[in-house]
């Protein structure tokens, strides 16, 4: 009689992973494969894990199961990525410059550093002037009430220069950070209301402000700080914020079109314009901007936020304009918010679903503020929660959005490429290319329950798993 060996298949089941443990065609003897292929990066829902690296020895077989799998194809390839992270508000300087040097300088390589220990944030939003989370509302060019400067003679960013200070420091940990660059409004004189708060951009000195873009970058350029791109206004049909600007599609096109896209050409400057800067539920403001001829020469892409609509609507202005690159550059999580609940939708919608919709790039809001959700302006928000919050001189806490960016940062770096991962229920998941040959899968399960699955590529696959509500980075 002809001997019939079997292969015996065992399940060794933790937390956060499944272990394939094949036996040779001896019924005895049971081998573990030496050699671990997937390192495995974790977040749950209950806090009890937070981006902590598994020990795990995953090795791709193809011993067939009966699990759902995610299955990547590197050939199938979509948008370059330029990066992720948050904004460095003026507040986020204020309250992070209030730790010791030493601290200080552990903080912003843990943040912006390649080592072990780092989160490697590749992607900066800052304010041009001061946004609502700023300790108080100024432009680069404030002037007595009455009084214009059409020269721009006043210009100035010494309000600014703590924000420079640490910019510099930044780039000096990574030289290659991108910056978009955003004004929560124009000088007052410039506004027909007098106020920081609303208003509307006077026509006449549409020129002026055009101009006022140009020193902005120039000058920062001078402190050897390259701005990549700039949006003309933050959130332009939100103008009750302070500062804040109410700023039309017509009129931004207007502005783009006529005065701030022939200034940057003659001025020789390459910074990107992206327009919109708001939620997805009006893509008809991008679309109308685009749609003009004129302005659609000088502009990049669209910008997007996220509190009201949907994030599929960036796949929709990609589908429009395929040549026009997509952004998303903000979104919030609040005093209110749990956990959980923010790990869970902010890895769905900001990077998983920025990302499967052609964004370049994925932002959270403000890096870091104080305990009572300080810095911010009168009538500024004051509900927003940092990435971090600074305790006192010697001591901060990593709140849940310094995880959300965290889960893509520290691995997927800027010149990462997008590629091709099925979606299964409740594993929303995205995959990357790395430039150093890595592929990247972030995978969030957005059920309740642990969910056992196989990442497959290339005819090989293992199998995992992952509880309910958590979050894994799975790099290979």
């Amino acid at each position: 009689m002809k001997k019939i060996n079997y292969i015996l298949i065992i399940f060794c089941v933790s937390l956060s992973n499944i272990l394939i443990c094949c036996a040779q065609p001896s019924d005895s003897e049971i081998i573990i494969s030496p050699n671990n292929q997937v390192d495995i990066w974790l977040t749950k829902s209950d806090e009890s894990v937070k981006l902590q690296k598994q020990n795990t020895n995953l090795a791709f077989n193809t011993n067939y199961n009966n699990y759902q799998s995610i299955e990547i194809n590197s050939s199938q390839e979509y948008q370059t990525i330029d990066g992720f992270g948050y904004t460095l508000t003026g507040g986020s300087v204020e309250v992070i410059n209030q730790l010791t040097q030493i601290k200080r300088q552990e903080l912003l390589q843990e943040l912006f550093g390649f080592s072990e220990n780092s989160i490697s944030i590749s992607y900066l939003r800052i304010s041009i002037g001061a946004s609502d989370l700023n300790g108080s509302v100024f432009s680069y060019d404030d002037m007595p009430l009455g009084q214009t400067d059409l020269t721009l003679s006043n210009f100035s960013l010494v309000p600014d220069n703590a924000l420079i200070v640490m910019l510099k420091d930044i780039l000096l940990i990574n030289p290659n950070i991108k910056i978009i660059a955003t004004p929560w409004s124009p000088p007052v004189w410039m506004k027909d209301n007098n106020s920081t708060i609303g208003g509307s951009l006077q026509p006449i000195y549409y020129g002026v402000y055009a101009q006022y873009f140009v020193k902005y970058i120039q000058q920062m350029q001078l402190q050897g700080i390259a701005i990549d791109a700039i949006t003309p206004q933050n959130e332009p049909l939100h103008p009750g914020n302070n500062p804040s600007l109410s700023m039309s599609a017509t009129q931004q096109a207007d502005f783009i079109k006529n005065h701030l896209g022939p200034a940057f050409q003659a001025a020789n400057i390459n910074t990107k314009i992206v327009i919109y800067d708001h939620n997805c539920d009006k893509p008809e403001y991008p679309l109308a901007i685009l749609s003009d001829p004129q302005a659609n020469s000088f502009i990049d892409g669209s910008a997007f936020h996220l509190y009201a609509g949907d994030v599929s609507v960036l796949n929709t202005l990609h589908n429009s304009f395929p040549t026009k690159n997509v952004y998303f550059t903000e979104q919030w999580t609040g005093s209110t918010g749990t956990f959980s609940g923010d790990l869970k939708w902010h890895l769905k919608n900001v990077v998983i679903g920025s990302m499967r919709n052609w964004s370049k790039n994925a932002l959270e809001w403000n890096l870091a503020n104080n305990s009572t959700y300080g810095p911010h302006t009168s009538g500024g928000c004051t509900m927003c929660k940092g990435a971090l919050t600074i305790v006192n001189a010697e001591n901060f806490t990593r709140n849940v959005a310094y995880y959300i960016i965290a889960h893509a940062s520290k691995f997927v770096p800027t010149g990462s490429i997008r590629i091709s991962s099925n979606q299964l229920p409740n594993l929303n998941n995205v995959a990357f290319k790395t430039p150093y040959g890595k592929t990247i899968l972030i995978v969030e399960n957005d059920g309740a329950a642990t969910e056992i699955f196989n990442i497959k590529i290339n005819g090989k696959w293992v199998t995992t798993s992952l509880d309910g509500g958590a979050v894994a980075t799975y790099v290979f």
